[in-house]
């Protein structure tokens, strides 16, 4: 709860504070700092992973296995995306290729743009964010009380990079090198899955 509690009130002091002195908010320096903080982030991450030699050999001793975790997660993200579309005034094609952002708010948005509209592109902006900051919160609860491997769900694509951290503060390295292998083939797959989707409805 401690660490749920301080992701929060972070996010929630950053929305304040944009929203209050938005003067101040250079989008370029900010873009830059977080830039920076990521990459020490992942600096510290990688040398946790590295240090642990043993767990490494674990890891390569599943082999091609561990690509269960991303497929896992890719048809959980597009079930639940179709599910959504019951409730929603949009079609099946629109809703999952939101989804099959699978968190890249980045790349997804501009490519639905491009192939598609900007409407949904900003949609997928939205979404994509939101379950960004949705994965924040989440990865903590599930790793202590669901499990470690369910926990790399939430983050999607961003399990290789901006949620990297928290998961493998929250877990352990074997985790975290799933995590990161699970993030970076769901990050390979969005800009392939995305144009498909769109060609195939």
């Amino acid at each position: 709860m401690k660490m749920i509690s301080c992701i929060v009130a972070a996010v929630l002091a950053g929305i304040a504070l944009g929203w209050m002195l938005p003067s101040l908010m250079n989008p370029e320096v900010l873009d830059q700092v977080i830039t920076y903080v990521l990459a020490v982030m992942l600096f510290g991450v990688g040398i946790s992973i590295g240090y642990n030699r043993r767990e490494l050999v674990k890891i390569k001793a599943v082999g091609w296995r561990i690509v269960i975790v991303p497929a896992a997660i890719a048809g959980g993200s597009l079930l639940g995306a179709s599910i959504a579309s019951m409730f929603l005034n949009m079609s099946l094609k629109e809703v999952l290729v939101v989804g099959a952002g699978f968190g890249w708010y980045s790349l997804s948005s501009v490519l639905i743009t491009q192939l598609y509209s900007a409407e949904l592109g900003a949609i997928a902006f939205l979404a994509n964010v939101f379950r960004e900051l949705m994965a924040f919160v989440l990865i903590p609860f599930l790793a202590i009380h669901i499990g470690k491997i369910v926990a790399i769900a939430p983050g999607g694509a961003t399990t290789m990079d901006s949620t990297l951290p928290i998961i493998a503060k929250m877990t352990d390295t074997p985790t975290a090198m799933i995590a990161f292998v699970s993030g970076l083939i769901l990050t390979t797959m969005v800009p392939f899955l995305i144009p498909l989707l769109l060609a195939i409805y």
